[in-house]
């Protein structure tokens, strides 16, 4: 199926982002990282972290950063019509090989940048002061020619949350909330990220497992 980079159409959670006005309507959880609980090691979410994106009585929206889809970028360029008859360009190899995330598994096969801010297009959503979201063709022509911006984190689908669902996963202690750290969501060493997240919050990964699993 081809891969989606439209910023024509409004999908139902995104919605809640487009609405929003940063940062006055911040809510409780934008901006932080949900870190999944031991109590979801058999579903989608294990061991992810996701970047919240918007929070509001509406519901909420973000993207795991820690979770690869098995493809690098230039797969991503080439499923795609981003330079529909012309040649796909040749790209730097940490370009062409930047792996793809699987940001969650609402509309998993639409495409998403989380970016650094001194890239801003006419749909580009600032998220924070540091992170901003774009979802068009032009970001990935950019990247792709070494035009981009200086550091992204393209993505496959996004999570999301109706309204009071997230608050109720908080109170069944589905997540661990902690401060979001933009390295992090750049970051491309999707496999210890998990652990070196709790180990800077000052939690060890085994003893993080073992005691949530015996409360």
């Amino acid at each position: 199926m081809l891969t989606k980079f439209k910023s024509d159409v409004t999908l139902p959670f995104m919605e809640i982002l487009t609405k929003r006005k940063y940062p006055t309507d911040a809510g409780q959880f934008e901006g932080k990282f949900l870190v999944a609980m031991p109590g979801l090691s058999s579903s989608f979410f294990a061991q992810t972290i996701i970047y919240i994106c918007a929070h509001n009585e509406e519901g909420a929206m973000g993207f795991v950063v820690n979770k690869p889809r098995g493809m690098t970028f230039w797969d991503l360029v080439e499923q795609t019509d981003v330079f529909q008859e012309n040649a796909v360009p040749s790209m730097p190899s940490n370009v062409a090989h930047a792996p793809v995330g699987h940001g969650g598994p609402v509309d998993e096969h639409r495409g998403f940048v989380l970016h650094s801010a001194d890239y801003c297009g006419e749909a580009t959503i600032p998220i924070s002061e540091t992170v901003f979201l774009t979802s068009t063709t032009q970001v990935l022509r950019l990247i792709a020619n070494g035009q981009g911006p200086d550091r992204c984190a393209v993505s496959l689908g996004y999570s999301g949350w109706g309204p009071g669902q997230l608050e109720n996963e908080m109170l069944d202690n589905s997540w661990l909330t902690l401060e979001a750290d933009p390295y992090l969501v750049f970051d491309q060493d999707h496999e210890t990220k998990y652990d070196r997240l709790l180990r800077a919050a000052g939690i060890q990964p085994a003893h993080f497992v073992a005691e949530c699993g015996h409360a």
